[in-house]
């Protein structure tokens, strides 16, 4: 029920990624990439559906050989989520996932060669529409430029993404998007911050290699929160050593604590103290896995006593506060006769849960036939 945020986004050129649009205002699309072997063709697919039943917009799979790239053809044509090959100095392995229907390329056209070679990859990219992605990133900069600069720093991150820019500016080629990471957070937002200067195309958001799934929640977290909230960036990828499934729900959250882009439910719960009435904790943690399914926007507030309960629960699409033995119920806003049984809370909050879902599914369908 809470209103998006008025964040002035950055002007930048649309792009798209398959059928998902990035840039100029389109809604910041959220990406992950397989942990699988490629070539193991069944584990690859599996883990793609995986990611888009959490609702990933776009996924990566690397494809480091020719072998990687024949299973590539097969997975492509088993899934429906635009997919970017992550390639790196073979340019015949991008001519091959062209040929195989790739969304998008991320290779970096100075890393494959001779010019004739950075040609035939551009001319393939153009003559079938397909975008590429600049991926610089702090720990393998280029070797003159880690001695003129003696370190990663912003200014070297952008020189080393301006480069490739300007292989691709001298080729007529401006479909493509940029990202500049470093697994440092103040190093990457600079860098994005400069960057966001220099070029009028998309920004990937990433802060690379952040660590395992806290700590690197929440340095992904400080990191594109802080640039997010700035209008920088239009699609991201949150890089975690964790389940990628992890990563598209991090980033999810990032984006619904900013109010930038909604998908599945906003818990808002207490952290709880002897004035809770039932647990608190029990019931969201139950919640949250019960209803990783439900990708509806929606704000539910579960308080555990009357102190914030009913002022989170008047704001919140569905929302519970703690009462003795039984607890109040609000939906839309407004409270309802019925209460919940404390002992029972977490299957009578699910069945409400799913049902409001529905009917929000159901409005906006209508709401799209109007249109």
């Amino acid at each position: 029920m809470h209103n998006e945020t008025p964040i002035v986004r950055r002007q930048s050129k649309r792009i798209y990624v398959g059928n998902v649009p990035i840039g100029d205002g389109a809604p910041i699309a959220v990406q992950s990439m397989t942990n699988t072997r490629t070539t193991d063709v069944d584990a690859t697919v599996q883990q793609i559906e995986s990611l888009q039943r959490v609702g990933v917009d776009i996924v990566r799979v690397s494809v480091p050989t020719m072998d990687a790239a024949e299973a590539f053809k097969l997975i492509k044509q088993r899934v429906s989520v635009p997919l970017v090959a992550d390639i790196h100095f073979d340019y015949r392995i991008a001519l091959q996932v062209a040929e195989y229907g790739v969304d998008c390329l991320r290779i970096n056209p100075g890393n494959i060669g001779r010019e004739d070679r950075i040609r035939a990859v551009v001319d393939c990219a153009r003559d079938k529409n397909i975008p590429i992605r600049i991926g610089i990133n702090g720990g393998s900069l280029e070797k003159d430029i880690q001695e003129k600069y003696g370190e990663p720093t912003a200014e070297a991150l952008v020189e080393s993404a301006l480069r490739h820019v300007e292989i691709l500016d001298r080729m007529n080629f401006d479909n493509f998007k940029v990202s500049v990471k470093a697994s440092d957070v103040f190093l990457a937002v600079q860098s994005y911050r400069l960057l966001a200067k220099q070029i009028v195309q998309p920004l990937h958001l990433g802060i690379t290699e952040a660590g395992g799934a806290r700590s690197g929640s929440v340095k992904s977290a400080i990191g594109l929160g802080m640039l997010l909230a700035e209008g920088i960036g239009d699609t991201l990828r949150i890089s975690l050593a964790a389940d990628p499934i992890e990563e598209v729900k991090v980033g999810f959250d990032i984006l619904k604590a900013l109010r930038i882009r909604s998908r599945g439910i906003n818990f808002i719960a207490c952290p709880t103290c002897s004035r809770q009435e039932f647990d608190v904790i029990g019931t969201v943690n139950a919640l949250e896995q019960r209803l990783e399914d439900i990708l509806t926007p929606m704000d539910v507030s579960i308080i555990g006593c009357v102190v914030n309960g009913p002022g989170e629960a008047l704001v919140s699409d569905i929302g519970v506060t703690g009462g003795h033995n039984k607890s109040g119920y609000y939906e839309n806003g407004e409270r309802q006769k019925e209460r919940f049984d404390n002992d029972n809370m977490i299957d009578q909050l699910e069945a409400k849960i799913r049902a409001r879902a529905s009917v929000l599914d159901k409005s906006k369908r209508i709401d799209i036939r109007e249109d």
